[in-house]
């Protein structure tokens, strides 16, 4: 009976830092890539590396305050990010973004308030018309193409 393998998640055999992950991650595409079997493997290596390198990433519990900004100041701040964003290039007090925050509800809102509310729900004047012109066709004239 063989003895268990050991797991290969990156971020359980990594110690915890940040940089034995990102090695582990190195030396598991690096092994990927080496092995047999083609150029497929060198294409996949990254979608899987990135997902990998992504579910490691931990929020720093500093940074989440339960009475902190929630869902309704997320929206606000999202709604006006573009004059925060140009304020905060000259004003050093102005920040886009409020830490800490609740978490995921200040980021959802946040997002809403980007997407639907602020910069992305710009969205075109354009008017579409659709014309029929009715004319009695001429009768006895043929158009030939001698291409």
């Amino acid at each position: 009976m063989r003895a268990p393998r050991p797991s290969n998640a990156p971020c359980s055999r990594a110690g915890g830092s940040l940089e034995s992950q990102v090695t582990a991650l190195v030396a598991l595409g690096s092994r990927l890539r080496g092995s047999t079997g083609g150029r497929w493997k060198q294409r996949i290596a990254p979608l899987i590396l990135i997902p990998l390198l992504t579910a490691c990433a931990s929020q720093v519990a500093s940074g989440v305050e339960p009475t902190a900004p929630g869902f309704l100041l997320g929206l606000w701040h999202g709604f006006i990010f573009p004059v925060a964003w140009i304020l905060s290039l000259f004003v050093s007090d102005i920040a886009i973004y409020a830490v800490p925050n609740n978490g995921g509800w200040y980021d959802f809102g946040y997002f809403i308030g980007v997407v639907f509310l602020g910069v992305g729900a710009r969205s075109s004047r354009a008017v579409y018309r659709t014309r029929v012109v009715e004319r009695p066709a001429k009768r006895g004239t043929v158009i030939e193409n001698d291409r």
